[in-house]
């Protein structure tokens, strides 16, 4: 599916270049542009033991990201042997440090040459659904290659459209959503609202949203996940009956071992919306929560996944 369309939406987040990127407190962030370049073209084996000699270092550390997913994995899976845990911990950092050292490859190689590195499983849960013109949204947990489908669709010629939350270095912005629409589609600003996200889908373009980071007491609801609760953003029932949407789950990963991205595209959710937004919320933590029991490593274990609490208490603290 090819087409030829205007992405252009003046609610839509669209940073543009500034000259002021040019001053010397952008000099840092351009010189590891400049070097990621070359330096992504280089073997994946050398990529995959510079990451293991990485996640060494960063497991050691008893603050930061290591230490934020050994709090998230000892709460999510309590009856876990710790050396389970830490050999989770180990592999998730290989797999992220593998990625992102070849992640400016996604921008600097072909279409053609994401098709080929890509493998879809389930395909045919989407592209049914589109054949009859049924509006889609797909639920995404946060993984690594977690951008990598969206990509492939719009290369492809499918409108697509999510949400994102803007970094406060300006520069590394403007360089991540040229990436993400190389191909076309549309980025939202979560501080925006929903209402452009929830036009542009009704428009007919297909829904890309992360859902599953914590975003505070007063937009979650605790629910089950794994084996604790965890503050949930119940907003995809709201964002399926708004637009009339067959809410689609998938799991992305990044193969460390061979470089290709897999993507398992599930059937759309049944019984989809529940009805309340708690119902909606624990069944997309039940998806998340049954990808990661057999591809954990893949799963951002180093976010603050439990920062709010119900009983107000800071996991993160050391």
């Amino acid at each position: 599916m090819k087409e030829t369309r205007n992405d252009f939406d003046p609610k839509a987040y669209n940073p543009e270049f500034k000259w002021s990127f040019l001053a010397p407190k952008f000099w840092t962030t351009w010189l590891g542009i400049l070097f990621s370049i070359p330096f992504s073209f280089l073997p994946i084996a050398l990529h995959r033991k510079l990451a293991s000699y990485a996640a060494k270092k960063i497991s050691a550390k008893t603050r930061g990201q290591a230490q934020r997913a050994r709090v998230n994995l000892s709460y999510c899976y309590p009856d876990m042997p710790s050396s389970k845990r830490e050999q989770i911990i180990s592999k998730m950092l290989t797999t992220a440090g593998t990625y992102l050292m070849r992640f400016p490859l996604l921008t600097l190689r072909s279409r053609n040459w994401l098709d080929r590195n890509t493998v879809v499983n389930g395909i045919e849960h989407f592209t049914k659904l589109k054949e009859a013109e049924q509006n889609v949204i797909f639920l995404v947990p946060h993984t690594w290659s977690v951008d990598v489908f969206a990509m492939l669709l719009a290369s492809k010629g499918y409108p697509m459209c999510t949400m994102v939350k803007s970094q406060k270095n300006q520069l590394s912005e403007w360089a991540m959503s040229k990436q993400r629409k190389h191909y076309g589609g549309r980025l939202y600003e979560r501080s925006g609202g929903i209402k452009p996200f929830i036009k542009a889908i009704n428009d007919g373009y297909t829904g890309y949203f992360l859902p599953d980071q914590d975003h505070g007491p007063d937009k979650s609801v605790f629910v089950d996940f794994c084996a604790t609760t965890k503050a949930t953003l119940p907003v995809m029932g709201f964002l399926a009956k708004a637009t009339k949407s067959k809410v689609v789950p998938l799991w992305t990963e990044f193969n460390a071992e061979t470089g290709k991205f897999e993507i398992d595209v599930y059937p759309a959710l049944e019984n989809f919306p529940t009805t309340s937004p708690e119902g909606d919320a624990l069944a997309m933590n039940k998806f998340i929560e049954q990808c990661c029991e057999d591809k954990p490593e893949q799963y951002m274990w180093n976010l603050k996944l439990l920062a709010t609490r119900e009983d107000k208490s800071n996991l993160y603290a050391n």
